[in-house]
């Protein structure tokens, strides 16, 4: 299981946190994803596959969020 760090700036409230953890959580291969608000970061335990990682960041960025 591999754990990465997402800078993802735009998050500031409870509404960003819900919809990014809800569109992450739902992908295959994720075993968590926790939003941290206040440090503009998702968390992510997922299953180190590349297209994994590829549909992360597509899952956040169709929330309409940047990952940088």
């Amino acid at each position: 299981m591999n754990e990465i760090k997402l800078s993802v700036p735009d998050v500031h409230c409870d509404h960003c946190k819900s919809s990014i953890e809800g569109a992450v959580g739902n992908i295959d291969g994720v075993a968590t994803a926790n939003v941290l608000i206040e440090e503009h970061t998702v968390d992510v335990a997922y299953d180190g596959q590349e297209r994994t990682f590829q549909r992360i960041v597509a899952a956040i960025e169709g929330q309409g969020y940047e990952v940088v």
